[in-house]
């Protein structure tokens, strides 16, 4: 007797999807755009698709934050990839799942171009009538390290590396400068540089003034100053020991001290005279603020309605904070929200001392005196936050220790 045995299982048909990645196009900064094309969802419907990428060779869905997900079923479907970093290639597949598994598609690449950096420059300081600081952020190195850094100078506009300028190491991150034996009673202008090996690039263009076009308080130490409307104020907060008599102001670096003053009192942010003077300036409580002669000659601590003109100036409450700040993380707290720096005011976060004597929130809050008494024990003053863009109201007892920015008269 003959045996025929025959198999009667049927030809293997491919279980997961079969489909090609298409090729990248409208590369524009960190963006690409890619796709694919499913030519058969496999042995059941295909429930997702969309592309995956890596800076390593034939990525796979295994990781979700390097994914997209652009529908379902057959046929020729888009993808946009962003948030790729500058001067590094990625490697992309289409991918297609059902419910047998995924297939992926051949492999196309992606070079992300890297370019020059982003720096913003920080404020202008004076520290005396030839000297002044400065810096810059570089908040993006362009996919390619920055090997200098620092800042460039000229009496005229658009300064580059070819003129003055100085060397302030290297990356990314904020950084300080201190130009010196600049030129007396001249206008300057100055920006933040920061090159890489694509190229330099600048921050936007700060204005200073040295010698006669400063304000100099009783102690020697000299003020710029902005007009903002119809008030002119100054871009840096007081740090004066002395009224404009020449009449001393008492330190008071002692908890019980400054807890128990009634009259005028001053101190430095934790009794740390060098680490904060030239950045934040003196803390004053109200009774010196609103003596009438704490600022310089034709100058004074502004009144509660004379903030107010400031912040309506410049748009309202809600967004005058943002306009009034300081950019930059140097001196600010990250994300130092919002911050614009429009005004020219340059608002820094010198904190504030309790009236009980302690310090707190340098960095986080920039608190300002007006002269304007609210209830009995406290006065009006002005704050602004880290993380907003606005610039509040607020009351608080004469015994705090807050900042002061003078307005001339």
């Amino acid at each position: 007797m003959l045996v025929f045995a025959y198999n009667c299982k049927k030809s293997q048909v491919s279980e997961v999807p079969l489909l090609v990645s298409l090729a990248v196009k409208n590369t524009a900064a960190t963006t690409v755009d890619t796709g694919g094309n499913i030519s058969s969802e496999g042995s059941s419907s295909i429930i997702s698709r969309g592309v995956c990428w890596s800076v390593k060779q034939n990525p796979t869905i295994k990781f979700k934050d390097s994914t997209t997900v652009d529908g379902a079923g057959v046929g020729i479907f888009n993808s946009i990839i962003s948030g790729l970093m500058l001067g590094s290639t990625y490697y992309i597949r289409a991918y297609a799942t059902n419910g047998a598994g995924t297939g992926y598609g051949n492999q196309v690449s992606a070079i992300i171009s890297a370019t020059i950096p982003n720096v913003s420059t920080l404020a202008v300081s004076a520290i005396s009538e030839t000297d002044i600081s400065s810096g810059g952020t570089v908040s993006r190195d362009g996919g390619s390290a920055v090997f200098a850094r620092g800042v460039c100078w000229s009496t005229s506009k658009n300064p580059t590396t070819g003129d003055s300028f100085t060397s302030d190491g290297s990356g990314d991150g904020s950084f300080s400068s201190v130009v010196s034996n600049l030129t007396p009673d001249a206008v300057y202008y100055l920006r933040a540089y920061a090159t890489n090996t694509i190229g330099t690039g600048y921050g936007t263009e700060r204005t200073f003034s040295t010698g006669k076009l400063l304000v100099k308080d009783k102690d020697g130490n000299f003020y710029h100053f902005v007009s903002i409307g119809s008030q002119v104020w100054m871009t840096e907060n007081l740090r004066s020991t002395r009224d404009r008599d020449s009449t001393t102001i008492p330190l008071a670096d002692n908890s019980t001290t400054w807890s128990n003053q009634i009259n005028p009192g001053y101190c430095w942010y934790n009794d740390d005279e060098i680490a904060n003077k030239n950045r934040y300036g003196a803390l004053y409580n109200w009774y010196a603020a609103s003596s009438g002669k704490l600022c310089p000659t034709g100058w004074h601590v502004p009144s509660d309605a004379e903030w107010t003109t400031l912040s309506t100036f410049l748009g309202g409450e809600s967004v005058a904070g943002g306009k009034l700040k300081e950019i930059g993380v140097l001196n600010w707290t990250v994300p130092n929200a919002l911050a614009s720096n429009l005004s020219g005011f340059t608002a820094l976060p010198g904190g504030y001392r309790t009236d009980s004597g302690i310090y707190s929130n340098i960095g986080n809050y920039g608190n300002w005196w007006s002269t304007t008494p609210a209830l009995t024990n406290v006065a009006n003053y002005r704050y602004m936050y880290y993380g907003n863009g606005t610039i509040t109201k607020s009351f608080v007892n004469l015994k705090y220790g807050l900042s002061v920015r003078c307005l001339k008269n």
